[in-house]
């Protein structure tokens, strides 16, 4: 495939054309994923704005890739980027809140062990590359809140409630398609679990409703 990165960095294949001119949706992707790379700690601000300043000037497909070829595996293509997600991430943090929005990548699995801080996971512009997210929590205090869309369905059932409850303030569920299923498996206790749809995807069902005619129009 033109363009592929291996984890190494390294020019994958025969086929491999580094020269090839790149696109402004190879530009556009390779941003999302240095900003997704800083969102880990992988990169500083600093080196975050000197890459992306790299990126949108860059010609070739091979500039983009010599960007990323230190972080992890990457495919450029005439179709643009895609991520490799983690199997496994977990966060353990007291005190100061967790929160993953944007365009971040959703592993295959989330450990939580968190005390007295809000978690925010907003899945609205979300890396989904698996169909399937077990989040498992222990989690004292505070609030877990999940933002989602139509096509992304959280299951609580496995979750072990003490002094705490759920509330699913989420609108209606695609019926044609899922993209992400998010089990929530372990324990929270002293606090809320909140389910709810973005404001942003309320706002724009706002904005395609058609205007009021005028008196007399």
């Amino acid at each position: 495939m033109p363009g592929e990165i291996s984890p190494a960095g390294k020019p994958a294949g025969r086929h491999a054309q580094p020269a090839m001119r790149a696109s402004h949706e190879d530009r556009d992707r390779v941003v999302e994923l240095l900003g997704v790379a800083a969102g880990d700690g992988r990169l500083t601000s600093d080196e975050l704005d000197q890459r992306v300043e790299a990126a949108l000037s860059a010609r070739t497909v091979g500039e983009l890739t010599d960007l990323t070829a230190d972080l992890p595996a990457v495919s450029l293509a005439a179709g643009g980027a895609v991520v490799e997600a983690k199997e496994v991430v977990r966060i353990e943090q007291r005190f100061s809140p967790v929160r993953r929005e944007g365009r971040w990548v959703v592993p295959r699995r989330l450990e939580l062990s968190v005390e007295w801080c809000d978690v925010t996971l907003d899945f609205t512009e979300a890396v989904i590359t698996r169909d399937t997210l077990r989040i498992d929590l222990d989690m004292r205090g505070k609030t877990l809140t999940l933002i989602t869309g139509p096509d992304v369905v959280v299951d609580a059932d496995g979750l072990a409630l003490e002094f705490s409850r759920v509330r699913n303030r989420r609108g209606p569920v695609s019926t044609t398609r899922t993209a992400l299923r998010v089990e929530l498996v372990g324990r929270k206790s002293h606090g809320r679990v909140v389910v709810r749809q973005s404001r942003r995807t309320a706002g724009r069902w706002l904005l395609r409703k058609p205007a009021a005619l005028p008196p007399g129009g």
